[in-house]
């Protein structure tokens, strides 16, 4: 059967692409810095140039903004994991490699940290439920990679230290602020590794 080519992609339909990403991004600042309750879909427009009712254009309603975000973070943490883990064997480098991409994220996108904290609660039932999925089966993940790395730590130990190396990690936006020093991340990483039982 002959597959069928791709449609080219328009120049009206690539900028409809970047003027919605530019949405979310305002959305993920102003999100974070006032709360989701407090912003309107008409200071979303304000923040990237458009009216109010052009917003209407890429979202239905504020839910759908806060969704979107809180689903496409959760969907990248837990990919990304997946990414990380491999089908290699598990030693104490894959590790190193999930606090590194926990940090990437933490020093990256400390904002979706913020609406993590606060307006989870704020997403619809069945949102809050994927999200809430998601978030367990990366910390699963992890809690994998510690047992087999360390035969000895049960599962429950394995998803306390998680939970704990998270905690520290997701600390960044509170504990390092808008500009964090050349040496925030290095003391992290050592922090979380230490909390790990390895060195850095």
């Amino acid at each position: 059967m002959q597959e069928l080519e791709a449609k080219p992609v328009t120049v009206r339909e690539q900028r409809k692409a970047q003027r919605r990403q530019q949405l979310l991004d305002a959305a993920a600042t102003l999100f974070a810095e006032r709360g989701f309750a407090a912003v309107r879909l008409e200071d979303l427009g304000a923040a990237v140039g458009v009216s109010g009712p052009a917003v209407y254009r890429h979202f239905p309603n504020k839910d759908a903004v806060l969704v979107e975000l809180m689903v496409g973070i959760s969907e990248y943490l837990l990919d990304g994991g997946r990414e990380v883990v491999g089908s290699a064997a598990v030693d104490v480098h894959t590790v190193r490699a999930l606090v590194d991409f926990h940090l990437d994220f933490a020093f990256e996108t400390p904002a979706f940290i913020r609406i993590q904290d606060r307006d989870l609660q704020s997403l619809p039932e069945a949102a809050q439920r994927k999200v809430r999925r998601m978030q367990r089966e990366y910390v699963e993940l992890w809690v994998q990679v510690l047992c087999a790395v360390d035969s000895e730590l049960t599962e429950s130990d394995a998803r306390t230290t998680a939970h704990a190396v998270f905690g520290l990690i997701n600390s960044t936006p509170y504990s390092a602020g808008r500009s964090p020093s050349r040496s925030a991340r290095p003391v992290l990483r050592a922090m979380a590794l230490g909390a790990l039982g390895f060195s850095s």
